[in-house]
């Protein structure tokens, strides 16, 4: 599928190193778009860079961990330096660790917190003004969040992370009364059962098991099959904002 409005364009999408991240870079970059690849595991990244530059494609390779500001601020340094400034940001770097809130798990729920929210206001910050500046000039612009799900519909054991991505979502409603007037689009997405790395996160062995059962039941969304709405938004004629999309399998309740 072709989509308009994106080569020529330059991105940043954050977690790239696998699943929806990579997904989305290598589309974007087959698109005709710059992409720079943040995530914290080099070697990866460098691989995901390595199949975009092979089909003809343009990336770069940052490690970052959106965790830190001071990485942050280099990864902008890098960006900016290899290919200006970005028009499309698409925070999407997560992690999910269901745990029951009896057992007091504040260091998972700091992790949360710290990736899922902070983390994504820590590239609003570091890339807002590139966005501005890029709508303010004529260009489309685009802030992508990626949400879940959980933000609205309520999973035992997930009340941490759920809580994340609905302040997530909540921010991006909100953004919209900011960058909106300003001809920046912002766009909520919340996927559904998705093949992602996420579920390899979870330390408990029922709440796993519990996740393959969903996945047996229901099936999964290929890191594709998102990456394909992300393409889709960011391709729409820039005064029009998909602001709020939410993706599932067909058999997700």
């Amino acid at each position: 599928m072709s989509y308009e409005n994106l080569a020529g364009r330059t991105a940043v999408v954050t977690g790239a190193a696998s699943g929806i991240g990579e997904a989305v870079a290598v589309l974007l970059a087959a698109q005709g778009a710059r992409v720079a690849l943040l995530a914290r595991r080099g070697e990866r990244l460098e691989a995901v860079a390595g199949k975009i530059r092979a089909n003809g494609g343009q990336a770069l390779a940052v490690v970052a961990d959106i965790t830190d500001a001071a990485s942050v601020d280099a990864a902008v340094t890098r960006v900016h330096g290899a290919f200006g400034a970005v028009d499309l940001v698409v925070n999407n770097a997560g992690v999910m660790l269901p745990n029951p809130v009896d057992d007091g798990r504040i260091d998972e729920w700091q992790r949360m917190i710290d990736t899922n929210l902070t983390g994504a206001l820590r590239v609003i910050r570091a890339f807002g003004a590139d966005l501005v500046g890029a709508a303010r000039d004529g260009r489309t612009a685009d802030l992508v969040n990626i949400s879940s799900v959980g933000a609205h519909i309520p999973f035992p054991t997930y009340a941490v992370y759920g809580a994340t991505k609905a302040a997530l979502t909540y921010l991006s409603q909100s953004l919209r009364t900011e960058f909106g007037p300003r001809d920046v689009r912002v766009t909520n997405i919340e996927p559904g059962l998705t093949e992602t790395e996420l579920a390899s996160h979870i330390d408990n062995d029922g709440l796993r098991d519990q996740v393959g059962g969903m996945i047996e039941s229901v099936g999964l969304l290929a890191a594709e099959e998102i990456a394909d709405v992300v393409a889709y938004v960011g391709s729409r004629p820039r005064h029009v904002n998909l602001r709020q999309i939410m993706v599932l399998p067909t058999r997700q309740a």
